[in-house]
């Protein structure tokens, strides 16, 4: 079986062709959020972009590589929020347990806004081939960087920083997915942080094995 090609078509380089190629994004996101993936076809997306399916598909082949932009301006929308975050710890050098914290909010506060559509990116669309690659940089980048704050810190405790903030990282990720894409009941998201950050910081500023 042939792979589907996730390329986009026509790479937009005039300002309008790049307000199209939002709006189509934008519109895919929405339905996406409303029908799920199976159901949000190009025509619905074509339909709420305002343009005609011709037009969607001089600038996408079709749906998953739609999809696949919109994980990666996720993607890029982390990185960039991200980054300087953390960078950050490493250059004001904050209390571990302030810096876990400020970590923790700002993954939830990336993903809080369109828990529908994250639900779609991550648990019912399909992974398109790439995406794991450029998901796992990501999480490395944003690891190398808190293994480095982590080495800095005179409060810090762990034998292997590198292995350390790795599973910080996962452990981060795992907990601000569930929460935002199955909300916790009767535990306000407040309280999931700060026990997240309560169980990281006792992690990391532990007996040494």
């Amino acid at each position: 079986m042939a792979r589907a090609r996730l390329s986009p078509r026509k790479q937009p380089r005039q300002e309008r062709a790049r307000e199209t190629v939002e709006a189509i994004l934008e519109a895919a996101a929405q339905v996406f959020e409303r029908h799920g993936y199976a159901a949000g076809t190009t025509n619905r997306i074509a339909e709420r972009a305002g343009i005609s399916i011709g037009s969607l598909y001089q600038y996408f082949p079709g749906k998953d590589a739609i999809l696949l932009a919109i994980v990666e301006r996720h993607v890029d929308e982390g990185a960039r929020a991200m980054t300087p975050l953390l960078d950050g710890l490493l250059a004001e050098a904050p209390p571990l347990r302030d810096g876990l914290r400020r970590v923790v909010e700002a993954m939830v506060a990336l993903h809080r806004d369109r828990p529908a559509l994250h639900r779609v990116l991550f648990e019912e669309a399909p992974r398109p081939p790439g995406l794991r690659r450029r998901l796992d940089a990501l999480a490395a980048a944003a690891a190398a960087r808190l293994a480095a704050y982590l080495r800095a810190s005179p409060e810090a405790t762990v034998a292997d920083a590198e292995l350390a903030a790795r599973l910080i990282v996962q452990v981060i990720e795992s907990v601000t997915h569930n929460l935002v894409i199955h909300p916790a009941g009767e535990h306000p998201p407040e309280a999931w942080i700060d026990a997240t950050v309560a169980m990281l910081a006792a992690y990391a500023t532990g007996p040494a094995p």
